[in-house]
């Protein structure tokens, strides 16, 4: 039976092809993304896994072995918003432990780079990054060590006496392959939320594969007419239903088949382009970007088995009866309780507001779940919403071309719908989409400072650390001052004088003491009030995100003179705001003070910086291969539409039917779905999105910019631009010749 359905499914000529191709081709997509989204998934594992070594001096590990124990100073610096990892080592003898990435340790005075931090150095002045590692490059670090390409590491050989006195130095003997048991600012390796990205992940791949899947049917559909009452000719003379159903599968099973080998190769193509996608912030490795034999043999297996599974529900009637597309009867029109499922989907995302999972596990169901019974909802309900618009439309309209689309729409809504219900899940992925990432940069976008923070440069020592100096070298200011670009400097002073907590500031931690003649050099920090000589500012003052020049800060009981002789707490510097000269003011400071780093705004939201950039991508990501998508489907649909219905189009035609009339109601029936179910897929991007943010991060919606409205706006006219399109097929398909019988 399997090679007479080979047979048959070619036999159909061109268009038989042509339809084989189309199913293997969106195949073959749907396979490459979905493959392409669970390597990515993996790939945050494996990049989380490569930095876990950078937790070794953690002070919660006890590990212990026989070796000669390394001095080990993990600190964090910054180059243009970019983290740099810097770690210090020391052996105290021949057998202590390598880092990942290195044959041997670097000698006192030699540093290891990444290759970015290589080629950053190559190319950056030494007055604004090199300058900060004294000694020469020795070598380059190894992937093994980094947890992407564009990671700035840098290991560098020290002596015993250089480490042991630094603030977090400790002596190691193995080299953490796993998190410590607890982490007190001590773990720079605790890597990306694994978790948190299989959550979003997930909901882009099944966000992907939806409108893939709807393609799917709406190609295995071409021409199911011709096929139905071929399958109906088989079931009279003979055939059970259980043949035609093999014969009918094999046709897409083949299609299918075809289709996931070629999506296994589309994602090996894919994969290095994937890789340079920023996901979380940076790019993978592409070796990261790997399959578990469980995922491929489930793409391998399950996708040719569903391909079987909607081709039977596709052609199901005639296997039923062999007269099933003789008779041809009104199908019974959708029940309202369709629109179940879209509601149960928005009550599971409403239950969850105010009621946040708490384990990562439990969001990804609670979320996942609720967003993919959304999208199967808005499928299900779209006939029932169909057939209730054009009743509606029907009660209103007296013209020839809107009543015979309307009344064709009421009787047939499922076929009505068919055609757009790629569109409408594309349109409610984009809408949530936009809505979420743009309230998320809405509500953090503001980590990247306003304008007049983001030129300040500030080092300083923890609130529970000894000051960093007594004094700041002469040398160090005038070398501060000689700076190109630099514009104003204050320094903290240490506040033994007990000035009681400001506004804002926890209690027991003193704000720190400015003298008012350098604060008039630094306006984006405040103020003095009249007559002040020092005032206290607190050190979120100093580093706050948002420019705090209209405040007036208290003045301090001390005189200038008595503050100047105070241990210095903190450096201030304003610049011009360019890269260059806020990099040379860091690493002026980074060389006077090894053990304290300084900080920009710009530095405090960069790691959230990276996610947000990674998310935006996701974003493009989706509205880039969905659209397309159902734009293809949408195009098919109705080419489909036309060539199974051209013999009744032919017959109104010889009756003296005008081809416009024609052409009208074809239009009208794909546009008129399309707009009224658009319009709830919207609503309900907009209802979604506000729920989840609301649950998940306490962010109320926040609307779209004008660019999604645009982007939405020309989706719908182009749609109806494919729509139109395929119009002038009618006049080619309709002529006298169709009205035959045969």
């Amino acid at each position: 039976m399997i090679p007479f359905a080979l047979r048959l499914a070619v036999s159909g000529g061109r268009e038989a092809v042509a339809r084989l191709v189309m199913i293997a081709a969106a195949v073959a997509i749907g396979v490459g993304l979905l493959l392409s989204t669970l390597a990515s998934i993996n790939a945050v594992g494996k990049s989380n896994e490569r930095v876990l070594w950078t937790n070794s001096g953690a002070a919660s590990r006890t590990e212990t072995a026989p070796v000669d124990p390394l001095w080990w100073w993990d600190h964090g610096d910054y180059f243009d918003g970019k983290e740099l990892f810097r770690l210090d080592v020391a052996a105290t003898g021949p057998t202590a432990p390598v880092p990942p990435g290195l044959d041997k340790l670097p000698a006192p005075g030699e540093y290891y780079a990444s290759p970015a931090l290589a080629e950053l150095l190559r190319k950056t002045p030494a007055v604004e990054l090199g300058d900060r590692f004294p000694g020469r490059m020795a070598g380059i670090l190894g992937d093994g060590a980094l947890p992407s390409p564009d990671s700035l590491y840098l290991i560098e050989g020290r002596t015993p006496a250089e480490i042991e006195h630094m603030p977090g130095a400790s002596k190691v003997t193995t080299i953490a392959t796993a998190l410590p048991p607890s982490c007190d600012n001590d773990c720079p390796g605790l890597g990306t939320r694994g978790d948190a990205m299989t959550l979003i992940l997930s909901v882009v791949a099944g966000a992907l594969i939806f409108p893939v899947v709807i393609f799917i049917g709406t190609a295995t559909r071409l021409s199911a007419a011709t096929r139905e009452q071929r399958y109906a000719a088989m079931r009279l003379v003979g055939a059970t239903p259980r043949q035609v159903s093999v014969i009918s599968a094999v046709e897409s099973t083949v299609a299918a088949v075809a289709g996931t080998v070629v999506g296994f190769g589309l994602f090996l193509l894919l994969r290095p382009l994937v890789a340079t996608i920023p996901f979380t912030g940076d790019r993978f490795f592409a070796e990261d970007l790997t399959l578990t034999p469980l995922q491929m043999a489930a793409a391998a297996l399950g996708v040719p088995g569903a391909a079987a599974v909607a081709a039977r529900l596709a052609l199901r009637r005639v296997t039923i009866s062999p007269l099933g597309v003789t008779r041809r009867v009104t199908p019974e029109p959708p029940s309202h309780w369709r629109v179940v499922p879209l509601l149960a989907g928005l009550a599971e995302l409403g239950y969850f507001v105010n009621r946040r999972p708490d384990t990562t596990n439990g969001q990804t169901a609670a979320y996942l779940t609720g967003f993919l019974v959304i999208m199967l909802g808005l499928v299900i309900a779209g006939p029932w919403l169909t057939m209730v618009g054009a009743r509606a439309v029907a009660l209103r309209t007296s013209r020839p071309a809107t009543l015979i689309a309307v009344r064709r729409l009421a009787d047939d809504p499922k076929a009505g719908f068919r055609s757009v219900a790629g569109l409408v899940l594309a349109l409610f992925v984009t809408t949530a989409t936009v809505c979420i990432i743009g309230t998320i940069n809405e509500n953090r976008g503001t980590l990247s400072g306003d304008p007049e923070t983001r030129t300040a440069v500030e080092q300083s020592s923890m609130v529970d650390e000894p000051a960093m100096t007594g004094a700041v070298p002469a040398q160090l200011l005038a070398d501060l001052r000689a700076v190109p670009g630099f514009h104003g400097l204050a320094l903290g002073h240490d506040n033994p004088q007990g000035l009681g907590a400001l506004p804002g500031e926890r209690p027991g931690f003193s704000p720190s003491l400015v003298l008012c003649t350098e604060l008039a050099q630094v306006p984006v920090v405040g103020r003095c009030p009249a007559g002040a000589s020092v005032v206290g500012i607190p050190q979120w003052g100093f580093m706050s995100l948002r420019s705090t020049s209209g405040f007036e800060w208290p003045a301090a009981p001390v005189s200038a003179e008595e503050a100047a002789m105070l241990p210095v707490r903190s450096i201030y510097v304003t610049t011009d705001g360019s890269a260059a000269a806020k990099e040379q003011t860091r690493t002026l400071l980074t060389k006077a003070y090894p053990g304290y780093g300084p900080r920009t705004v710009g530095d405090w939201g960069s790691a959230q910086q990276k996610q947000l950039s990674g998310w935006r991508q996701l974003a493009n990501v989706v509205l880039l291969t969905t659209l397309p998508i159902a734009g293809c489907s949408l195009a098919v649909s109705v080419v489909a539409g036309l060539t199974d219905r051209k013999r009744p189009f032919a017959m109104l035609r010889l009756t003296g039917a005008p081809l416009g009339l024609l052409q009208r109601v074809i239009g009208l029936e794909s546009a008129l779905p399309l707009l009224l179910v658009s319009a709830l897929s919207i609503g309900t991007g907009f209802s979604a999105a506000a729920m989840f943010l609301k649950s998940q991060m306490n962010y109320d919606l926040v609307s779209p910019g004008t660019l999604y409205y645009v982007l939405t706006a020309v989706g719908l006219v182009a749609s109806l631009g494919i729509i139109a399109s395929t119009l002038p097929l009618l006049k080619r398909i309709t002529g006298p010749e169709a009205a035959r019988n045969g």
